[in-house]
């Protein structure tokens, strides 16, 4: 080889080095971006915003606060315009479907969709869960008509007892009549799901507790089987704080894949890290998180470079609050040439929380969703107070909610 041929192929290869270092550097998100994660708000309700993770900053206060609350409302105290106006408001679109349209109108005039979810927790009978999958009919026959709503979502013990599925995830032998129940849990997944997809739509099954939640994802697997041979229409979720939730979910990929359909999946880090650990202590089983949040964002991280990496069969829901692994996911989608609206991607943040994420990755021009609780505000209340706990408990969330609303209106303030 010519010392000139050597020069233009190492020239060409700096060249491309330059081009790429330069795509990583201008793909960076500026998560900082408060008047673009605000704008959707006045200086009213951001202040509002401002009083509702203030109070969350304090464990203690919003222990007795949910407390105090409860008590209220059994009593038939007048709280109920209190808590509609601040917890409520923040973090749910309204008492109905109807209720919910002005919120969801404005995530999409921002360019956010909306996974519009029913967060009633249902009563624990046949009939109860019955009246759940009516609810899920009416989501899906409201989102077809409009397309600022990609996905429908269920929580399995919506429709169908937790118990049963425990007994039969601990392997016990199940009664005829504890079978019929267990089969008719599926049979309301089917019936949702048949219904979703003949809207043209997809659907996620939201994630349980680990002692029953193979039960789980053995009904999400058969949907998958029979619906996602043409495209992804059904998702499960994986919780990625347990350590045993990024070898289940290569487990899943490779199953449903070699019989010639697609995966989908949401990935989340969790949410009952507490229980998880107090239930296996108390029974005496290997605890099923993961020891660190080291090893919950690493295998997280892992979870999202094997998506990248088999998007032509995996389509996955992004679901974070954590700004490195949003950050992760568009180098990933970069790195491998992915489209930005690529259908098999979505980011989505829960309604009220990291709107410095949702609002800026979706100004970018990625795909990107909002969970917007709804139901009447007496009747999700254990939401909203699970809502407030996390929050607490996670570290740095409320922190940073707080920080980023009071550099914003302090911005607002430096600008008039």
């Amino acid at each position: 080889m010519t010392d000139y041929k050597l020069y233009k192929m190492t020239f060409r290869l700096l060249s491309l080095q330059s081009v790429f270092k330069a795509m990583t550097e201008n793909s960076k998100i500026n998560f900082e971006d408060t008047a673009t994660a605000f704008a959707h708000k006045s200086n009213a309700q951001l202040k509002k915003s401002h009083l509702v993770f203030s109070t969350m900053n304090y464990p203690t206060m919003v222990k007795t606060g949910t407390a105090l609350t409860s008590v209220a409302l059994k009593l038939h105290l007048p709280i109920k315009g209190l808590i509609k106006s601040t917890l409520f408001d923040q973090f749910c679109g309204g008492e109905s479907i109807a209720g919910s349209e002005p919120r969801m109108r404005k995530l999409a005039e921002r360019g956010v969709k909306t996974i519009l979810d029913y967060s009633v927790e249902g009563e624990a009978s046949e009939q109860g869960y019955d009246d759940a999958v009516e609810e899920a009919l009416r989501v899906s026959d409201y989102a077809k008509e409009h397309v600022s709503i990609p996905f429908c979502v269920i929580k399995p013990t919506g429709i169908g007892s937790s118990k049963l599925m425990e007994k039969k995830q601990s392997g016990e032998n199940l009664t005829e009549e504890e079978q019929k129940r267990l089969d008719r849990i599926f049979e309301r997944l089917d019936t949702i799901v048949g219904n979703v997809v003949k809207n043209g739509m997809r659907f996620m099954v939201d994630a349980e507790e680990s002692w029953y939640q193979d039960v789980v994802d053995r009904m999400v697997y058969d949907l998958m089987l029979k619906y996602n041979k043409e495209k992804p229409y059904v998702y499960t979720t994986y919780q990625l704080y347990r350590h045993q939730a990024l070898p289940n979910m290569i487990k899943g990929y490779e199953e449903v894949t070699a019989a010639g359909c697609y995966f989908g999946a949401k990935l989340v880090r969790g949410a009952y890290m507490e229980k998880e650990r107090e239930r296996a202590e108390e029974k005496g089983y290997q605890d099923p998180i993961q020891p660190n949040k080291e090893a919950t964002d690493r295998d997280y991280n892992k979870a999202l470079e094997f998506v990248a990496e088999h998007v032509d069969k995996f389509a996955v829901c992004v679901g974070t609050h954590n700004e490195e692994s949003s950050q992760l996911m568009v180098d990933l989608m970069d790195k491998y040439g992915i489209p930005k609206t690529h259908e098999n991607i979505f980011f989505a943040q829960l309604l009220g929380m990291s709107d410095n994420i949702s609002f800026k990755v979706a100004d970018l021009g990625y795909n990107v969703a909002k969970y917007v609780p709804y139901g009447p505000v007496e009747k999700v209340l254990p939401y909203l107070f699970r809502r407030a706990a996390e929050n607490t408990s996670i570290a740095g969330q409320s922190g940073r909610e707080f920080r980023l609303i009071k550099k914003e209106l302090e911005r607002r303030k430096a600008n008039k």
